[in-house]
């Protein structure tokens, strides 16, 4: 893709034209006030706080600053710097003029965004406060629904809305309908009512029905966000005098072909249509005690590896959308990849820490729900061991090269006490778990050999490889895999994998990625919504919407 269209995800407070961040001892507030000529791409102007892919870019940038560089933060206020108008929701005309890969794009982001705040506070103790000053619609209340509490303005005005399925021929995509059932538990027929209404539901309607916490008049708004947000962060036990640090510019080279940065490389094959992602191990000697952790800041290894392998998950997925088959492979000394697991098991009650194993895991999590065709290959020199493993746990498939007649040479995998919980998939389950159906016996026999070096034929064995071919075959039988799959349609392989990977049992995070967004993916397609007469396309040119009465 030409530079001067990618999308990078990279930025910095001193760059935000959305978002004005602020700090008041415990408490950070966040509030929108989004320049209306700042869209990332030309065609459309986001009035009435109306946000597109920049202004989540920011978002996410933004609660990554207070996770790592302000620890003293227990409770984020989320509200709005413009009058009457907390969030109209994603800019409307930028859906009508986006591509449809642009906008699953763009909706899986803002999903993984908002799912963010959900596993900050429920992993982290950074808790969430929606102080909702005004009309909040669509993908404005959807944010609002993240946050552990939504407190509305009673003025009169002010109103709750999910208007998607009357006014746009489209889904409130990005968690609205699951989180107003699963979440606030809004009874089903009163949730039918909210979201196919225009208007919302304002004031004690709102709290009667659940879908917002807590109200309070105009005049004492500010006081009870004030109070309310320190309730909430008498609850969280970030630290009030942590050393906080700085997220660093990332070390990056990118060019027509290649990601490169210190720990993470990806080599695109654009005549093969795959991407091979390489992630290096730790070199050198690492700290193992919080005062060496701190010193080392933003470049301490396991931070900097997962913001490196972020950047870059998301930098191919937005960029290089030909690219349908990933192939990670991992490169280094798999006791170096053992020694850092056993500091972050270490010091995991550590801020810092915690708040590594959490990029790390929502890190691991973005590859999950990656559209792509996923396949590990361990060969010689890889280091797939403890963190590194859930890599290959992650893949569709796992290819592991057997060297029978060289045994110190033969790549060999590692089961670590990492593999059994540290980095739960959405769906709550290890990556373990929801490969062998969380029985017993298969996961018993693995934690029989972690910490033991296992080379193809006992991987296999314990079920940890899809196939085994010793060197005589691999070439071959790698080269016809991925070949098989490239030629594939990309349609159905998505729709393969996604149901594949997140099997067992369902839950709110599940329902949005595996459902919600499904059913949205395929009426973003659909001529009701996004045809010439559709209702996304005549939205605010005066024509009405012509529906196709056909139900399908």
């Amino acid at each position: 893709m030409s530079q001067d269209l990618r999308v990078d995800y990279q930025t910095h407070p001193s760059e935000y034209r959305h978002w004005k961040l602020s700090f008041n001892g415990p408490v950070a507030t966040l509030s929108a006030d989004f320049d209306e000529n700042g869209g990332l791409r030309p065609g459309y102007k986001l009035k009435l706080n109306s946000y597109d892919l920049g202004v989540d870019i920011e978002l996410n940038d933004a609660i990554n600053r207070i996770r790592f560089e302000h620890p003293e933060v227990r409770t984020v206020v989320v509200t709005s710097a413009k009058e009457k108008v907390f969030c109209s929701g994603a800019n409307i005309f930028m859906l009508g003029v986006s591509s449809h890969a642009w906008k699953v794009n763009f909706c899986k982001f803002t999903n993984e965004t908002r799912n963010g705040l959900e596993d900050s506070s429920a992993h982290s103790g950074l808790k969430f406060l929606a102080a909702v000053n005004g009309a909040c619609a669509g993908g404005g209340y959807e944010l609002a629904l993240a946050c552990d509490e939504i407190l509305l303005v009673d003025d009169r005005s002010s109103a709750v809305s999910l208007p998607e399925v009357p006014l746009l021929g489209v889904l409130p995509g990005t968690g609205g309908l699951t989180r107003v059932t699963d979440k606030k538990k809004v009874r089903h027929d009163l949730a039918d009512v909210f979201c196919t209404s225009v208007e919302g539901v304002r004031g004690q309607k709102a709290k009667d029905w659940r879908l917002v916490d807590h109200i309070a008049k105009p005049a004492q708004f500010a006081a009870a966000v004030q109070a309310r947000a320190l309730e909430l962060a008498a609850g969280s036990d970030r630290p009030a005098n942590g050393k906080g640090v700085t997220l660093t510019p990332l070390q990056r080279e990118i060019t027509a072909d290649t990601l490169r940065y210190p720990n993470v490389v990806v080599e695109i094959d654009r005549a093969k249509r795959t991407a091979t992602f390489t992630v290096k191990a730790p070199t050198g000697v690492q700290p193992t005690d919080i005062a060496g952790i701190e010193a080392a800041g933003a470049n301490w290894y396991p931070l900097q590896m997962a913001r490196e392998l972020e950047d870059a998950i998301l930098n191919m997925r937005t960029n290089e959308l030909d690219i349908g088959t990933w192939l990670l492979k991992t490169e280094g000394d798999a006791a170096a990849v053992m020694a850092m697991d056993a500091t972050l098991m270490e010091h995991q009650g550590h801020w810092l820490v915690r708040e590594t194993i959490g990029l790390l895991r929502r890190t691991f999590s973005r590859i999950d729900v990656s559209s792509r065709s996923l396949f590990a290959l361990i060969e010689e020199g890889s280091c797939f061991a403890g963190s590194f493993l859930e890599l290959a746990l992650a893949c569709d498939r796992i290819y592991h090269l057997a060297l029978p007649d060289d045994a110190a040479k033969a790549p060999k995998i590692m089961v670590g006490e990492t593999n059994f919980g540290l980095y739960p998939m959405i769906t709550g389950q290890s990556r373990l778990q929801r490969r062998f159906y969380n029985e017993q016996p298969a996961l018993e026999a693995v934690r029989a050999k972690a910490g033991q070096p296992l080379d193809a034929d006992a991987a296999f064995a314990l079920g940890l490889a899809t196939s085994n071919p010793d060197d005589i075959d691999w070439a071959d039988e790698t080269r016809i895999a991925i070949e098989e799959r490239v030629a594939m349609s990309p349609d159905s392989l998505t729709g393969l994998e996604a149901n594949l990977r997140f099997n067992g049992v369902e839950n709110m995070f599940t329902r949005v990625f595996g459902r919600l967004t499904a059913w949205q993916n395929w009426i973003f397609q659909r001529p009701n919504a996004v045809g010439e007469k559709g209702a996304l396309k005549v939205y605010g040119k005066g024509d009405k919407a012509a529906f196709d009465w056909n139900r399908v």
